[in-house]
Parts: C-alpha cells; sequence; structure tokens
C-alpha cells in the first residue's frame, strides 16, 4: 500500500499537503491503471514498487502468484529476478576490489583455469562490462543440446561449455556484446576470493546488511522456497506453467521482492554497503580498447529517457520478466517484477516514470528522442516487413513483421517478434527495449540505435532461391568442437531443415548464396578451393563465428 495516507480526521491539515496527498493519490491511481488487465484472480501479473525521494510511493501486488492453489502476488513475494541479478555480482567484485583482494585488471584465469588461453587477457573488467569476447553461455549450451528453461543448468555445465571454446567472438576491450558467461565467471572469482559459496558472501555482506531479509541467490534447484511465485507463458486461452531450471548463479538466480529492492534503493542515499567510491564505479561506463565507452556499467546499462539520466537493467528468463529503473537525480526508482512473460517491465516503469515526474520529462523532451508515438500508415509499415541483414557484423540480422496492424521486430516468427511503435521523429522503437531504435535512411536502409548510438546498419535482404537440386550438396552431419553436438542438415519437400537429438526440426531459409537463416542463428557455408562444402559458420546475437565442421 502507498506509505502516504489520507486524514482519517477533522484534524485542519495545511492546503499544500492536502494538495500534495491528492496529487500523490492521482498518481497512485494512475499506476494501478496500468496494472489493471493483470488484476485477476486468473492471471499471473507483477509485483511493483515506486520509490520517491526515499519514501515508498506505492507497493503493490497484480495477479497471481500461483494460480495451482490461487496464491495472490503481493509486495512480499518472492520472483526470479534474472539479469537484475548482476548489479548484485557487480557489487560483490568491488567490495573485494575495494578492500584490495583483487584488481579489475586481474586475468579472469587467475582465479578460473577453466578459462581457456586465447593468448590474451580477459580481464575481470572485461566480464563486468561485456567487453571479453566470450561466447554467451546460454547460446553455447543450446547448441550443445540443452532446452533453456527446461533441462537443468548448473555452474559445472556452464564451466565444461566454456573450456571447449576455441575461438573469442573478438578481440577482448574490442567492442560490447552481452555476455552472460562474463557474470558467472565473475560469482566463481568472488567464491574462490572468499572462500565462501557466492550465496553465503553475496548474504553476508550486501542482503543482510541491508535487511533484504527475502533475497538471496538461488544455488539448489529443488531448494523449497515459501512464498516464491511461479512463472508463466500464455498458452491460447490459458497459461502454462514456465519455471527456471538453474543451479548457476552470477548471470541470474537471484530471487527477491519489491520490497527488498526498496532496501536496495536506499542504500544509494545512506551508502551502508559499498559507499561512494564504489557506487561512483558501478555507474563509470565501460571503456573500449580504443578510448570509446559502451552504455553500461557495473551490472547496470547507462542511459538516458526522455532527456533524464537513468540506471536500470531487465532480465527474463522461463516465464518471469524483471526491470529496476532508478533515476539518479531526480529521486524516482521502479521496481516491477512479473511472473508472466508476455508483460514488459521496461515500458510499464517508462509509464510510471511518466506519471511520477511528468513535468521534469517534459522539461527534459528536447534532449531525447521524442516519445509520443505518431499514428503510422499502416500500409507503410506493411512494405517495411522484411529481413534486413548487416553484412559487416557476422550478418547480422532484423526480422520485421507486419502483424495484427502494427510493426514488430526481432524475432523471424511474428508471433514471437516484439511490437515496434513510431515516434514522433519517424524513428522506430521496441516498447520491450525502448533503448534500441531504428532510423530509416534516405537509401532504405535502416540504422539500429542503441542509446543513441550506431550499432548496426541494416540493408534490405531481397529473396534467394534454390532449386531442390542445388540444395542437395549441403544436407549431411555437421558438428563443432566447441559443442561436441552433431546437426544434420535434411532436404525436405519444402526445403533444407536442420535437426538434432533434443531439437525437433528447424526450418532453413535462404537468403543469399551459402546463406541461410534457422531460427535466430545465420548460417554460412564454406567450400574449399574445389568448390566442395567444407563447414558452415553459425552467428547468432551474442555468438561470431562458431565453426561446424561437416563430416
Amino acid at each position: 500500500m502507498p506509505a502516504t495516507s489520507h486524514p482519517k480526521d477533522s484534524t485542519f491539515v495545511p492546503l499544500a499537503v492536502e494538495f500534495q496527498n491528492m496529487a500523490v493519490s492521482r498518481m497512485i491511481d494512475e499506476i494501478d491503471t496500468l496494472f489493471a488487465g493483470w488484476a485477476r484472480a486468473d492471471s499471473p501479473g507483477a509485483a511493483v514498487s515506486v520509490i520517491r525521494d526515499g519514501e515508498i510511493l506505492l507497493k503493490r501486488g497484480y495477479g497471481m502468484a500461483n494460480l495451482d492453489h490461487d496464491v495472490p502476488i503481493a509486495p512480499s513475494s518472492i520472483f526470479h529476478s534474472a539479469s537484475v541479478s548482476k548489479q548484485f555480482t557487480a557489487m560483490a567484485v568491488y567490495l573485494l576490489a575495494e578492500e584490495g583482494g583483487l584488481s579489475l585488471d586481474d586475468d579472469v584465469r587467475q582465479y578460473v583455469t577453466e578459462v581457456p588461453d586465447f593468448g590474451m587477457p580477459i580481464t575481470l573488467d572485461h566480464l563486468i562490462h561485456h567487453t571479453s569476447g566470450l561466447r554467451d553461455q546460454w547460446e553455447l549450451l543450446m547448441l550443445s543440446g540443452w532446452r533453456y528453461s527446461k533441462d537443468l543448468i548448473t555452474d559445472e555445465d556452464v564451466l565444461r561449455t566454456i573450456e571447449r571454446q576455441r575461438v573469442l567472438n573478438f578481440p577482448p576491450g574490442a567492442r560490447f556484446m552481452y555476455c552472460n558467461t562474463g557474470y558467472t565467471l565473475l560469482a566463481r572469482v568472488v567464491a574462490s576470493i572468499s572462500g565462501q559459496s557466492f550465496r553465503r558472501f553475496t548474504s553476508s555482506r550486501i542482503f543482510e546488511p541491508l535487511k533484504m531479509t527475502r533475497t538471496f541467490f538461488r544455488d539448489r534447484h529443488g531448494e523449497v522456497i515459501k512464498g516464491a511465485a511461479y512463472g508463466y507463458h500464455p498458452h491460447e486461452d490459458g497459461f502454462d506453467l514456465a519455471q527456471t531450471n538453474l543451479e548457476t548463479v552470477g548471470a541470474t538466480s537471484m530471487l527477491t521482492t519489491v520490497e527488498d529492492l526498496a532496501r536496495w534503493d536506499e542504500n544509494f542515499r545512506s551508502g551502508r554497503v559499498g559507499g561512494r567510491s564504489v557506487f561512483e564505479r558501478m555507474h563509470r561506463r565501460g571503456v573500449l580498447s580504443d578510448g570509446s565507452t559502451v552504455p553500461y556499467g557495473g551490472g547496470v546499462g547507462l542511459g538516458t529517457y526522455r532527456g533524464l539520466e537513468i540506471v536500470e537493467h531487465t532480465g527474463g528468463d522461463a516465464g518471469f520478466r524483471s526491470n529496476f529503473m532508478r533515476f539518479p537525480h531526480h529521486g524516482l526508482s521502479v521496481a516491477i517484477l512479473s511472473n508472466l512473460s508476455s508483460i514488459e517491465p521496461p515500458a510499464l516503469s517508462r509509464r510510471i516514470a511518466d506519471i511520477c515526474l511528468r513535468s521534469k520529462l517534459e522539461a527534459g523532451r528536447r534532449n531525447d528522442p521524442p516519445t509520443t508515438p505518431r499514428v503510422s500508415d499502416p500500409e507503410r509499415l506493411a512494405r517495411m516487413a522484411g529481413l534486413y541483414l548487416d553484412p559487416e557484423d557476422g550478418d547480422e540480422s532484423l526480422h520485421l513483421h507486419f502483424h495484427d496492424g502494427k510493426l514488430r521486430g526481432g524475432a523471424p516468427v511474428a508471433e514471437q517478434a516484439h511490437e515496434l511503435t513510431e515516434m514522433e521523429d519517424g524513428r522506430f522503437r521496441y516498447a520491450l527495449y525502448p533503448r534500441t531504435e531504428f532510423v530509416v535512411n534516405e537509401d532504405r536502409t535502416l540504422s539500429a540505435m542503441v542509446d543513441g548510438r550506431f550499432a548496426n546498419r541494416f540493408i534490405r535482404s531481397e529473396c534467394f532461391s534454390y532449386s531442390p537440386q542445388d540444395l542437395e550438396e549441403f544436407a549431411g552431419i555437421y558438428v563443432s568442437p566447441e559443442t561436441v553436438y552433431p546437426y544434420e542438415v535434411v532436404l525436405q519437400k519444402d526445403g533444407l531443415a536442420s535437426t538434432a537429438l533434443k531439437h525437433p526440426l528447424q526450418p532453413m531459409r535462404p537468403l543469399a548464396k551459402d546463406l541461410f537463416i534457422e531460427g535466430r542463428s545465420r548460417l554460412r557455408f564454406t567450400r574449399d578451393a574445389a568448390g566442395a562444402i567444407r563447414g558452415l559458420l553459425l552467428n547468432t546475437d551474442r555468438l561470431r563465428n562458431v565453426w561446424f565442421e561437416r563430416l
């Protein structure tokens, strides 16, 4: 319930206070409206806390934590927070650095010997800022046969996968590419130096001092947790259970409540854990080898919203979605923990900011891309639909779909793609990932921008086709030394498809000569001097040039 309450008796209340109470009441009503669609006894939903100037303006639960047993969500409900965990992992590393237990310039191999020697150091600073060049653990595990969020994944599974990595995505420090692997390794570093489990260290050094009594890193999958919300996916007219299956910590697996996240927010005012020097590190952008900076600090994204500086992190695993966003110079923080995969906490956090910082955001609009949607021409949106590639960056792809009258982007399938909204200035912005925008250039290419910085230049890919006879030469079995898990390319009636023991057939669509797309992967076949296919290079959003040899 809101921290501010209305007078309950006839005691005289100054007019200014009365107006303030009325304004707060209107804000709360507007926030309640945002979540009204999930505030039902037959739907998962979300817990929300809103902190303004150090005081809890609102803490609410909307919807159900457990549909089987009719348990409603409360502010005290415990949620899997996914990647919101990373800022706590970074804090643990910074605490040890402040004490002299480690240096951020240390090579990770000093502490985790399973990391291969790539001929160049990978520092703890690289891991913190996603500039290490390591391949992402979830992507490699799925290529190795794991079904993400369905098969159990342990720390040991991740380490064995890292051990098999042969090359890096790029030299350490050369670029920014989000990488969960780095934060799993950081948790191992903390455990190695402290002599404690990562769970024990973070509980004793962070959560207990801050009285975050319902927060911990879950390192035992089978543990019974009282008050925990269950995750769900939408399914037809109802919902399917969508739980995590993880025994790996650092990149994810912190369980928490919106009440405890309010206590974490208070720490940035009190300095009880960490203090000014640690906070400065956490809020400092990572620096690349060329001197440019990345939009990421210590486990947090650093950007702006409508002209105001924000510090935030989102998260998503199985049926859980999360966002913790702070406006450090304007006294507002928002925590949203959801147990339904179709809920978009980053967008909802911004809607709450629109309500609570209305006058300040309006004043800052000239410094940030406008957020007011434009009424788009459906025919124009339909013409934009198609496949776009960046040949300079591992055939990075952008799928645009015109679906249900809206432009959607990201996933190859329209139903899995995220809605894009056209803004006043003609840019398109993801509702779920509002820091990412697309600019339509005069030559009809698309420039992807993240926090206002150029990321990719996408060129529309025209249709390409092979005859059935031409496709025969691609059929065969392919294995990567990094995954040791065979994939078979087979010729079907309607084209090529790939399959593996624990993966169903995935259609492969030709994009260009020797280039195919399969799900979220781009497959570029390579040939020997005689023109025969010898293997393929696989690229995804977080993998570059993973080699598969043809057997």
